[in-house]
């Protein structure tokens, strides 16, 4: 018998390839087993995915450093945590496209809401995915005076950023569902709750990885926050522009909408 992964010899009885650990499969897919190999491989307690949850909420540095220093093995790797949450929230995004209609962009309560609003949430609705990973660099840049004592470089504290990102994205799944299901005129508030929520997870990751104590690591802390705003407008004022560029927009949309 031979390991359809890695070609080595097995024994009749063998469930486990020796050599590369792959699971023996025997059987054709049928839905069944598929839905039994599903359950198993993401929600199974042993699994590394199940773990990567937990001990990302509870003892951060340990996943995080942990790969940095080459575990590879016991949780899932930043690529693939990230992918998982980019799918759950594309539906998210499909949705929050359906519901466009009932949302409230009139955060200020002036009680006018204008085309662009509308039209800035489905231009970054239909780029959601680049835009959620362009926030990685983004931290990356601004987290180079919050890890400067270890010595992480651009990729590494990538990694960090990666993890971070895609932790709080699943953790801020189901509430966002809840809400854009049953109240979706709220979600728009509820995202600028979701977006502190993420500063706030940001800083707790900072505070477990990070050796600076005290004095010095608030100042880290205020640092990283200035940079990131600041990197963060300027991208954010490249959106409207593209949008003018690409004629998703004019300087119409920018006027309130007429009252009804």
């Amino acid at each position: 018998m031979i390991c359809k992964n890695c070609e080595a010899r097995l024994r009749t009885d063998f469930l486990y390839c020796p050599a590369c650990g792959a699971k023996v499969i025997r059987n054709r897919i049928t839905i069944k087993n598929l839905w039994v190999d599903v359950l198993e491989r993401y929600f199974n307690l042993d699994n590394s995915f199940i773990k990567t949850i937990i001990h990302l909420t509870t003892k951060p540095e340990v996943v995080i450093e942990g790969y940095l220093q080459g575990l590879r093995r016991k949780y899932l790797n930043p690529i693939s945590y990230i992918g998982i949450a980019l799918t759950l929230s594309g539906l998210i995004v499909f949705i929050m496209s359906k519901s466009l209609d009932s949302m409230n962009f009139d955060l200020l309560d002036t009680g006018t809401q204008t085309v662009y609003q509308k039209k800035l949430m489905s231009f970054t609705l239909d780029y959601q995915a680049l835009i959620f990973i362009f926030y990685i660099p983004l931290m990356a840049i601004s987290g180079w005076l919050c890890f400067d004592e270890k010595k992480y470089n651009f990729a590494e504290r990538t990694i960090i950023f990666t993890y971070t990102l895609a932790h709080y994205s699943l953790f801020i799944f189901v509430p966002s569902l809840v809400i854009l299901l049953f109240n979706p005129e709220i979600y728009m508030s509820f995202s600028m709750i979701g977006f502190l929520a993420m500063l706030v997870y940001t800083v707790y990751i900072i505070v477990r990885i990070s050796n600076s104590k005290g004095i010095s690591l608030m100042a880290r802390l205020l640092l990283f926050f200035m940079i990131f705003g600041i990197l963060f407008l300027l991208s954010s004022t490249l959106v409207p522009i593209i949008m003018l560029l690409l004629g998703e927009i004019s300087p119409q949309d920018l006027m309130p909408a007429p009252p009804k």
